[in-house]
């Protein structure tokens, strides 16, 4: 499998807005569950949301209700949507495809 790529990190002001973005070759993006992953400094890698083929979606409890993922079949890409941002946000966020291929990930860093 060809490795995701993220994209769409940054800066952000505590609630603020940003997208990522998770680029994956078409095989991939066609027949595994796309999910995305973060890590804060010091702490374990946690399930932020996931998104099956058929668009069923898992969210992660701590991002309810103001993540949303999506999926562009034509564009071969996962989108997550982050809302209403908060200090403990800040991580560096990991596309992964199934549960082996991971992308670099992308960091997002959320200021008071």
């Amino acid at each position: 499998q060809e490795q995701p790529v993220e994209s769409g990190g940054g800066l952000v002001q505590a609630g603020g807005s940003l997208r990522l973005a998770c680029l994956a070759s078409r095989d991939t993006f066609t027949h595994y569950v796309m999910g995305w992953y973060r890590q804060a400094r010091g702490k374990q890698r946690e399930l932020v949301a996931d998104i099956t083929p058929g668009g069923h979606i898992l969210y992660g409890d701590s991002v309810k209700g103001r993540f949303t993922i999506s999926r562009d079949d034509s564009k071969n890409t996962v989108y997550l949507q982050m809302n209403n941002l908060k200090l403990e946000d800040t991580a560096r966020y990991y596309c992964c495809a199934g549960t082996e291929t991971w992308g670099q990930g992308t960091q997002v860093t959320v200021f008071p």
